[in-house]
């Protein structure tokens, strides 16, 4: 085993050079170059999450202010179109960065996030069809996100085996600082009012609902600026050493040297990483009408106390993944990610309903006809769900409405547990998000990554897409035990396929032995 390992340590270093000039030393100007770089894009994902999130709360009033023909389900679409734009735009992006350099990529997308977000503040201005033009908004700005595929290639490709992991956790750690102050900006930015002030010469209307676009835009142009002053390219392999010189002399025997990509463990990543996200989406998504329907909660108090338990997850993720630099490097990636799955499934099991004690029901929908009551039992709808969550009425009813049937018989889900669970969701989540990708660029070894990375990403975009649409079904129709029970299914098999493929998941460089695992 030892004659290998040598031969593919000579494949990287030609005899045909001498030992000072075999190894290409980074020097300190480099250093500093290549870490402006990834701190750029650390800036980039944080400015993604943020364009994400500054709207996703006033997009529903503001749908209903600029268009009266929309309904909660056509809400469900406006919502899902970002994640369906960055599902189709993260391999595209991607493969461009594969050929071509990767401040191109970063830049056209960006410009498309800027455009986007103009046309989503603009929207009232149009004569008709608004609404639609508002999901053409959303798509575009999530098609601008597939960006992010290039930024963890880009990242990826130009940190060596010993930075990776917490290059990636501070990563995630922006992207999750992104989340959390977006829907603090589109707090602040409430104090300008529904009316706002406005420009008829531009058709300018600037009020609390378009605030967040046009700030949006302006971050966008901001990152753009510091991507052209900034960001540089730099690429080295696993070992910390340049690659570009042995690309351009000898692409052939670069290929050759770097060995080939384990498809089977790629495959495994990707349903993984699927599977994180998809439960975390469901979490998400289910909060305010498990609360609602739970603890008899308006949907003003839902969408607080929700907002507060979400913020605190937020922050609990940041610190978890400062954490989990340090942890890894004792235990490793594996067993970092082995055990964010248990986690999650003890967060979800938790969420399992049992005792006596049932939830409140709303009887104030309830019709008298027996003819109507059935009615109403088979149109249960995610519009149920959504209107619910999202409208709060002086008259509204409260309590786990009657057209639920379950709701007759399914115990209540305590609130003890549901903050334990979304404490361990805190802890389970961003353990499973920075080792999958981690664990994932390290599979990939030194090749170019983009094409992978924007897989990765569609992946996570299909989850987040299915994930409310998941909770609209089973839950509305078949109550907690249903959806939770599935979901620690879910969770356990995924836990049973990492542990089945265990020796499957490890870096390029230890499966041909130029590092250890």
């Amino acid at each position: 085993m030892a004659e290998p390992e040598a031969d593919e340590r000579s494949c990287l270093i030609p005899a045909a050079r001498q030992p000072s000039e075999q190894v290409l030393v980074e020097t300190v100007k480099d250093h500093h170059s290549r870490w402006r770089s990834i701190r750029v894009m650390y800036i980039t994902m944080f400015l993604s999450s943020i364009g994400f999130s500054i709207v996703i709360s006033s997009i529903w009033p503001f749908l209903l202010k600029v268009d009266t023909t929309a309904d909660s389900s056509f809400l469900g679409w406006v919502i899902a179109a970002y994640s369906l734009g960055q599902m189709v735009a993260s391999p595209l992006f991607g493969l461009w960065s594969n050929y071509r350099q990767r401040r191109e990529p970063l830049i056209i997308s960006i410009l498309i996030n800027v455009m986007a977000n103009l046309l989503y503040a603009y929207v009232s201005a149009i004569p008709s069809h608004k609404k639609y033009f508002m999901l053409m908004a959303r798509a575009f700005v999530g098609f601008g996100a597939g960006n992010v595929a290039v930024v963890r290639s880009y990242v990826s490709g130009a940190t060596s085996l010993q930075e990776r992991t917490s290059a990636m956790a501070n990563m995630s750690a922006c992207q999750a600082l992104g989340f959390i102050l977006g829907p603090a900006l589109q707090t602040a930015l409430t104090g300008i009012g529904q009316t706002g002030v406005s420009w008829k010469a531009i058709d300018l209307e600037l009020n609390m609902y378009t605030a967040p676009a046009f700030l949006g835009a302006f971050l966008g142009i901001v990152n753009i600026v510091l991507i052209v002053a900034l960001f540089r390219e730099h690429n080295i392999d696993d070992l910390g050493r340049s690659i570009n010189i042995s690309t351009e002399e000898n692409p052939e025997l670069l290929e050759e040297c770097l060995g080939d990509i384990d498809g089977i463990a790629v495959v495994i990543s990707n349903i993984l990483f699927f599977i994180i996200l998809f439960v975390f989406a469901v979490f998400e998504t289910i909060s305010a009408p498990l609360t609602m329907d739970m603890y008899a909660w308006t949907g003003k108090q839902a969408v607080l106390y929700n907002g507060i338990l979400l913020a605190g997850i937020g922050i609990e993720s940041m610190v978890v993944f400062m954490a989990s630099k340090i942890i890894s490097k004792r235990i490793g990636e594996r067993l970092m990610l082995l055990g964010g799955f248990m986690i999650n499934f003890l967060a979800f099991f938790i969420l399992l309903p049992w005792g006596n004690q049932y939830p409140k029901i709303q009887w104030a929908e309830m019709k008298n006809s027996s003819a109507e009551l059935l009615l109403s039992e088979s149109s249960t709808t995610m519009e149920n769900v959504a209107l619910r969550s999202t409208v709060n009425s002086p008259s509204e009813s409260v309590g786990c409405p009657i057209q639920q049937l379950w709701c007759q018989y399914i115990p209540v889900i305590h609130l003890a547990q549901y903050i334990l669970s979304a404490i361990l969701v805190g802890m389970g989540y961003p353990v499973c998000h920075v080792m999958a990708y981690t664990l994932y660029s390290k599979i990939l070894g030194s090749k170019p990554q983009g094409v992978y990375m924007g897989i990765l990403t569609a992946a996570g975009s299909a989850a987040r897409t299915l994930g409310p649409v998941f909770v609209s079904q089973v839950y509305t129709h078949y109550g907690p035990r249903w959806t939770f029970g599935i979901i620690c299914g879910l969770v356990f098999l995924a836990t049973v396929l990492l542990g089945a493929t265990y020796k499957k998941i490890v870096g390029m460089s230890a499966r041909y032995g130029r590092s250890e695992e």
